[in-house]
């Protein structure tokens, strides 16, 4: 065996430099005989990092004051090998379709959420919104088996963790009171 997060069946030959993780998932179906992703445990459902969305809303009145804030965001898929989930004809495909396959359920690498969104700004205050998304979190190893070997090697096993997003998110409204400064270049 290799030291290190690459676990492999020992081989008769002489030990080669073993490949990367990445190297080793760009090859899942694009060489090997057999990819397949074991998870460890069920999915986890986790909240993604909260972030502020659209432009600021400057309330220069002496009244509430309600208005609509336009927004975009796109949530992307990490994993703890670093690889895109469109490198060669890694991740996107054969890995995303395993993950799938595993759980029964869909596995996103992006997701876009776009609004229009109201909110009521307090007088002489800034308000804003911040969304945070609904993520899902998946552990395991990939198994690779070469039909011929590889780096000196048939079997490879590869330990891997994702989180992908959800279809859902929460969104908060927050607002303070302007400074003296933003008054002067705001209103």
């Amino acid at each position: 065996m290799f030291a290190g997060s690459l676990l492999t069946a020992p081989s008769a030959q002489a030990e080669e430099t073993p490949p990367t993780e990445a190297e080793l998932l760009a090859k899942c179906d694009n060489g090997t005989k057999k990819c397949v992703f074991h998870p460890s445990g069920p999915l986890v459902e986790v909240a993604g990092e909260r972030r502020k969305v659209g432009d600021e809303a400057y309330n220069c009145t002496p009244r509430l004051q309600r208005s609509g804030i336009t927004w975009s965001d796109t949530v992307e898929e990490t994993n703890s090998v670093g690889t895109s989930t469109t490198v060669g004809a890694g991740f996107g495909g054969p890995l995303s379709i395993s993950i799938t396959t595993s759980f029964e359920t869909t596995w996103k690498s992006a997701k876009t959420e776009s609004a229009t969104t109201f909110i009521d700004v307090r007088p002489y205050q800034i308000g804003w919104l911040e969304r945070t998304p609904d993520m899902q979190k998946v552990q395991g190893t990939y198994e690779l088996i070469f039909e011929d070997r590889f780096k000196g090697h048939r079997y490879w096993y590869v330990p891997f963790e994702a989180t992908g997003p959800l279809e859902t998110s929460s969104m908060a409204q927050r607002s303070r009171p302007m400074t003296e400064e933003e008054k002067a270049n705001h209103c």
